[in-house]
């Protein structure tokens, strides 16, 4: 018994998966009674030789001679052996399941917070063995419990993102901009159907498919929110008031109806002018009834127009941000005086600003407003 004690001792197993330090232990008991099962295995197969080998025998009376040192040995490698072996797969099973753990809560984290590109995450998981599963259960049970916690995360996960996406939907919706223009492409799927081939792997299939709705419903909300960077909702000047509408109105210098195709804001000259999204100056020049004028492209079909500025102070192709200082304010062009002319286009059809203005922000500056009694300055180009 003791000389068994001294090959059957408490063995621990430390790997390293290129980040964290992982270790687990094979106990003595375990040790001694995969021995066990192995030295039956090896006794029933070498019964059928021994029969043989006493019939040949019989009438010389030569019987079995007990196993030599040498072959001791041999049969203790070949069981240290099997051992090293089912080690390597439990090791390699426990990778397997600790990499979707970190894989799949890197995602849920992701949507929750906010934070994060779905470029950057990858859906493609490590491949799980399901024998060597089994031969791991006590190794993997800690995992898949987490691994279950992880499923009912991220339904919550992706319910709250559907309810994030239906609200900035609604609001798209209300300035006259169809979400489709925003709308992620979706990847490419398809493959023979194959049925699982067990309850277990339907299970598994089950879980894995709730993540990859997550991922989608994560991507379709991206991609909403970033093309949400693109609709201009900032003020283009610190403080707001209008002394001309967007529409048919009396034309300033003839006095006939003409339409108007922005909002005009009024203010001294040298009034700060902001960008009011991201984007990239396509025009910033002289422009006819516009005086100076800068154009920003916002994507999607998005442009800005800001007209009869005194100064403009970005150049042509430079890429701007939202509230950042682009002009200032003046009186040039087709004008009565000291003005902004603001224009929104969607696929170069002018539409009422105003709506893009009206953020909490604008609605609280509007109720403290308190107009200067400065004449009123009024322009545009005629259309």
């Amino acid at each position: 018994m003791s000389r068994l004690k001294t090959y059957f001792i408490t063995r621990d197993f430390i790997f390293h998966d290129g980040r964290d330090l992982r270790r687990f232990s094979v106990g003595g008991r375990t040790q001694a009674l995969m021995a066990g099962v192995a030295g039956v295995t090896l006794c029933f197969s070498a019964y059928g030789v021994a029969q043989a080998a006493v019939g040949a025998v019989a009438l010389s009376g030569i019987v079995d001679a007990p196993l030599s040192p040498e072959a001791k040995v041999a049969q203790m490698q070949a069981k240290v052996a099997a051992m090293q072996a089912d080690v390597e797969t439990i090791k390699q099973a426990a990778q397997a399941h600790a990499q979707r753990v970190e894989q799949r809560q890197a995602l849920i984290s992701a949507v929750i917070s906010g934070k994060g590109d779905p470029r950057a995450l990858s859906l493609t998981a490590p491949t799980i063995d399901r024998h060597a599963d089994k031969l791991a259960a006590d190794v993997l049970a800690p995992l898949k419990k987490i691994e279950q916690r992880q499923v009912a995360m991220a339904v919550k996960a992706r319910q709250a993102a559907e309810q994030r996406y239906a609200l900035t939907v609604a609001h798209v919706r209300t300035l006259g901009i169809a979400p489709e223009r925003f709308a992620a492409r979706m990847p490419a799927m398809g493959g023979p159907f194959e049925a699982a081939d067990s309850a277990e792997a339907e299970a598994d299939m089950r879980a894995d498919m709730q993540f990859r709705s997550l991922f989608m419903t994560w991507k379709k909300l991206d991609s909403l929110e970033q093309g949400v960077i693109a609709i201009p909702s900032a003020q283009p000047v610190e403080h707001l008031a209008f002394t001309s509408n967007f529409g048919i109105r009396s034309d300033p210098f003839r006095g006939t109806a003409a339409m108007h195709a922005g909002v005009d804001i009024p203010g001294p000259t040298g009034t700060p002018v902001y960008a009011t999204a991201d984007g990239i100056i396509d025009r910033a020049e002289r422009a006819g009834g516009y005086g100076n004028m800068v154009e920003i492209n916002h994507g999607k079909g998005i442009q800005t127009r800001y007209g009869h500025l005194s100064k403009i102070l970005v150049a042509p192709f430079t890429r701007v941000h939202r509230g950042q200082l682009i002009a200032l304010m003046g009186s040039t062009g087709r004008s009565t005086g000291p003005h902004l002319h603001y224009e929104v286009r969607i696929d170069g059809h002018a539409v009422n600003p105003v709506p893009f203005l009206q953020t909490a922000d604008y609605l609280l500056a509007v109720q403290d407003r308190a107009l200067k009694t400065v004449p009123l300055a009024v322009g545009g180009p005629a259309d």
